[in-house]
This record gives structure tokens, C-alpha cells and sequence, in this order.
């Protein structure tokens, strides 16, 4: 099920005394976090609020609106923060992560399940989706051509053409 609003991050404490918070990031990165001026409390989209941030390290650092000293600040430590999908449209073939977990994977050829996508861990060369069998047992596959050959988040499956090892003991 496609979600509405996505988790980006979580405020993780306060930094300096104007109100300023600490964003533990949970997308891309401190740049596309800061490409946006309204976030929300829940994941519903109820509880909106305007924002400004920066990068910083490895998090990013966020000023709300109406917020201007510590005092106000120290509440909102261990808030989830979502945006609004609407808020951020992808080229074509490009997806949230949120929305490959869950799917399941299928052979093209046969239709055999391998199972649900679990995670997706970042290698650098390519992303890897790692995957849960039925059974129990834990695959991992690199998001390459050669082998998924088709991302369904609506119907929330994928098509691969699984290469020799993947999936068995062979």
C-alpha cells in the first residue's frame, strides 16, 4: 500500500539555545531533507510544521517556526518526521524505499516467489534489496538490470530474472 507520508527523519535532541533541533536523517541525505519548508508530526498529515535546515555532519540541523528557544525545543526530541510524496515527485523508475519494502519478488519466467523485500542496503555501486524466503532464510540481491526487470510499488511486487546462486545452494 502506497503511503501518503513518509518518514524522513526522527529529532533526536536540541542544538544551541534559540531552538534549534538535531535530525537523525533517514533519507538521502542532509540536502534533499533541506529542500523542504513543511514537515508533519504524524503520519497522517495532521500536525504540519514549518521548517528550515541545514546539513550538519551526518544529520541536519532544523529550525521550526514558532520555535525559539530550548525550553520549546526539548518536547519535540523523539519525533518522527514524514513528508507529503506530493511534496516530492521522482523521475520515472525511481523510488522511495519505504515503498520496495514489503514487495514481493517473483520470477519473471515461472512466477515462483523468493519472498518479501526486507531492507535495502546501499553499497555504493548499486542498491542491494535483502529479502525474506517463506522459510525463513535471508537472500540478498543487487538491484541490477541483468536481474530485476521489473518494480510494481502499486501492486507491490518485482520481476527478476534471478541469476545462477542467487536463491539456491548451487
Amino acid at each position: 500500500m502506497i503511503k501518503e507520508y513518509l518518514e524522513v527523519g526522527k529529532i533526536v535532541g536540541t542544538h544551541g539555545i534559540k531552538g534549534e533541533c538535531r535530525v537523525e536523517l533517514w533519507c538521502d541525505g542532509g540536502d534533499f531533507f533541506s529542500c523542504f519548508t513543511t514537515l508533519y508530526l504524524d503520519k497522517d498529515g495532521k500536525e504540519s510544521i514549518s521548517v528550515k535546515s541545514r546539513p550538519h555532519k551526518n544529520i541536519a540541523l532544523m529550525k521550526i517556526k514558532g520555535i525559539d528557544n530550548i525550553d520549546d525545543a526539548i518536547p519535540l526530541v523523539g519525533k518522527v518526521l514524514y513528508i507529503n510524496r506530493d511534496d516530492c515527485p521522482l523521475p520515472e523508475d525511481v523510488y522511495f524505499v519505504q515503498d520496495i519494502i514489503g514487495c514481493e519478488v517473483r520470477d519473471i519466467n515461472d512466477g515462483t516467489v523468493y519472498g518479501k523485500v526486507t531492507d535495502v542496503l546501499y553499497t555504493g555501486a548499486n542498491d542491494v534489496y535483502e529479502i525474506k524466503a517463506s522459510d525463513g532464510k535471508t537472500y540478498l540481491m543487487p538491484k541490477i538490470d541483468e536481474i530485476v526487470k521489473e518494480i510494481n510499488v502499486y501492486e507491490e511486487y518485482i520481476l527478476i530474472e534471478p541469476m545462477k546462486g542467487l536463491f539456491d545452494e548451487d
